[in-house]
């Protein structure tokens, strides 16, 4: 029986004979698996980006947030409804005893946010004291500010790594102050580096949800930033209540009972949106699983088309080597020695595109990530799935030449011109 190195020599000289003929024949299958790479890494990372997203967000937190409105709607709506305010923070707290926790959020949109060291343009939040409950803000040094900071409208302030750095450099932070706006604040603490260096963001029914990265972030009191900064008074007070779910209730439910609550409160003015993080979790993955059965089709036309090629070069190489497998049956070759070294061949021309395809959807990957700023993650799980996929695809390819070499009459072989 014909040994496997010598089949795997005799296929990578065949194929070095007819070198341009090989490479075209692989582009498919490059091709193929590198789009594969490509879209299962980019889907990873879009993957990872939401779950990031929504882990922030809390997955027992429920969220209403207060809507954009276009400006020919405020004035009208405002006569309903002031928005999202402390009134419904309170009101939540009475009226819903599965929720545990509820804490206002004000997002800020200063003009101006400096320091004696430099500038930054950070995202600005007031928040309660009880933020660090509901979502994970952990300290590199200092503390965050109490109920007493609260009370008395302190001004003070608890800012990310970024900020840090592109306002103070690598001076200390703690002690010195930061102006947002005309609003001097003391800095009490430094949150530890965020993972992600840009916001997530994941789609919901009403649109996108965004959050961005607390590294590029600054915290006030919330009391504070209502008495103390200016806004549009057409604005909503609040820009979120986040409201945390007793472990025993299902958060679908209290989204449902404090959007009746709030429908009440605002007169019916459709200001407001609930967002349940662990239902946007569900969508992500939907919405995921989708991409993957879509770009997967349409890699898989491009291995298709690859295997075809594979099998047009070896039915042509079949013709070609007529004669030589005549000779090779009258010297007692048996017909699976024949159909084996067809194989291999097949193999090889597969497995030689599907490490060119690996290289490129990885290249891919890292353009996407470096370019358009879109986050990527290549595993090692995409890999295997891909080469594998190539493999078998060159094998099935080659099997109908590797039969029909196989099953050749000696004489007639012989016979061949």
């Amino acid at each position: 029986m014909m040994r496997s190195s010598d089949a795997l020599w005799a296929a990578l000289e065949s194929l070095a004979e007819h070198k341009l003929r090989s490479g075209l024949t692989m582009l498919g299958i490059m091709f193929g698996v590198g789009a594969v790479i490509a879209m299962l890494s980019i889907g990873a990372g879009a993957e990872q980006s939401a779950l990031r997203m929504i882990d922030k967000m809390g997955m027992r937190n429920v969220v209403v947030r207060a809507k954009e409105l276009e400006p020919d709607d405020v004035k009208e709506l405002r006569k309903k409804s002031i928005g999202v305010s402390r009134r419904d923070v309170e009101a939540i707290r009475e009226a819903v005893p599965e929720a545990e926790i509820v804490a206002p959020r004000l997002r800020v949109e200063p003009y101006k946010v400096l320091a004696a060291g430099g500038k930054s343009e950070p995202v600005v939040y007031g928040v309660s004291r009880l933020h660090t409950e509901l979502v994970a803000l952990p300290l590199l040094e200092g503390r965050f500010f109490d109920a007493l900071d609260e009370r008395d409208h302190a001004q003070v302030c608890v800012i990310g790594s970024t900020t840090r750095r592109e306002l103070f450099g690598t001076e200390p932070a703690l002690g010195q102050h930061v102006k947002v706006d005309d609003l001097w604040l003391e800095v009490i603490g430094v949150l530890a580096a965020d993972e992600a260096d840009d916001g997530a963001r994941v789609g919901s029914d009403e649109g996108n949800v965004s959050v961005s990265s607390s590294a590029k972030e600054i915290y006030l009191p919330f009391t504070t930033a209502l008495r103390k900064l200016e806004r549009d008074p057409l604005e909503s007070p609040l820009s979120e209540i986040v409201v945390r779910v007793r472990d025993e209730a299902s958060p679908g439910e209290v989204a449902g009972i404090v959007d009746g609550l709030l429908q009440r409160l605002h007169g019916g003015a459709s200001d407001y949106e609930v967002i349940v993080p662990e239902a946007l979790l569900a969508q992500s993955r939907q919405t995921q699983r989708l991409f993957n059965i879509v770009m997967g089709c349409i890699a898989g036309i491009s291995l298709l088309v690859g295997g075809i090629g594979i099998m047009n070069i070896m039915l042509a190489s079949v013709l070609e080597q007529t004669r030589s497998i005549g000779v090779r049956r009258a010297v007692g070759a048996r017909r699976r020695d024949i159909r084996f070294q067809f194989l291999v061949t097949s193999f090889s021309l597969s497995l030689l595109g599907g490490v060119a395809g690996v290289i490129l959807g990885i290249a891919i990957a890292k353009v996407v990530a470096a370019y358009a700023g879109w986050p990527t993650l290549v595993t090692a799980s995409s890999i295997v799935l891909s080469t594998g996929v190539s493999v078998a695809v060159g094998l099935v390819s080659g099997l109908y030449p590797a039969i029909r070499a196989a099953r050749l009459d000696p004489i007639e072989a012989l016979r061949h011109e």
